[in-house]
């Protein structure tokens, strides 16, 4: 989700600069055909956070995850996006596990970010994995108009690295283009009567800041069509750069071990 960097996360050619050790218990997860897994070093705040905005957005008023982390969606649902639905269901019954990582406070995640992961064990027949980095924090740091901020929030983060995963879309690598997944998000965000998404890549502000302080304020438009007026209207969103960090130049691989059976 991060709107400064052309960079396609999910290369398999990323370097890795450090380890994320990540115990899944695979057998469970697959024979449940449930593959999106959240870590125990997210908190039950963060948690409920999270799964707050993807009812929400999905409609899904079920959905959670259960006591092993494993996300599920349940059914009924009310109103709610149908394209964020199928994203989700594809993602819970897919051939790939996610997991699910509290990345909070870290300089090379901003928003969120999604890193392939690799076995350190096994006979190399496991389905692919990815890490969704998500920084909780970053998402606390947002000013600006109510209407951008509902459109961007953490449920819309993890949205759009699900999309990478599932759909396989790319993001934009040039000023002019929104690429791939922010236009499938922009579909979501339509069915709720949501501002979409203008632009990829953030702008500098016109905020003046203490000089005495180091901030770099950057703002992202979002718009929606207003039918009384025929027009588009603007909104924007906010934040210092330099607190919610950025993607690193070069990549990342995040290593997902298989726990050990018990005996």
């Amino acid at each position: 989700m991060e709107p400064r960097t052309s960079k396609n996360s999910l290369s398999s050619k990323a370097i890795a600069l450090c380890f994320l050790v990540v115990c899944l218990l695979v057998s469970c997860v697959s024979a449940l055909g449930h593959n999106v897994v959240i870590r125990e070093n997210v908190s039950a705040k963060r948690k409920q956070d999270l799964v707050a905005r993807l009812r929400a957005i999905s409609g899904l008023t079920k959905l959670n995850f259960d006591e092993a982390g494993v996300l599920t969606l349940g059914q009924p649902y009310v109103n709610g996006s149908a394209e964020a639905r199928s994203l989700l269901a594809q993602a819970v019954n897919g051939d790939k596990v996610i997991i699910i990582e509290d990345a909070s406070g870290r300089s090379d995640v901003a928003f969120c970010r999604v890193v392939p992961g690799r076995w350190v064990a096994g006979d190399g027949t496991k389905m692919p994995a990815f890490v969704v980095l998500i920084d909780f924090a970053d998402f606390k740091q947002l000013l600006g108009d109510a209407e951008a901020r509902a459109a961007f929030d953490v449920g819309w983060g993890f949205l759009h690295e699900l999309d990478h995963v599932v759909a396989d879309s790319t993001d934009a690598t040039e000023a002019s283009l929104l690429g791939d997944c922010e236009s499938h998000i922009n579909v979501m965000r339509n069915e709720l009567g949501l501002p979409q998404r203008v632009e990829y890549f953030y702008s500098e502000t016109s905020l003046k800041t203490d000089p005495n302080f180091t901030t770099r304020f950057v703002k992202l438009p979002f718009e929606s069509f207003d039918p009384q007026t025929s027009r588009k209207r603007r909104y924007w969103i906010a934040w210092d750069a330099t607190t919610v960090g950025g993607l690193t130049t070069t990549g990342q691989t995040a290593v997902v071990r298989e726990s050990s059976p018990k005996k």
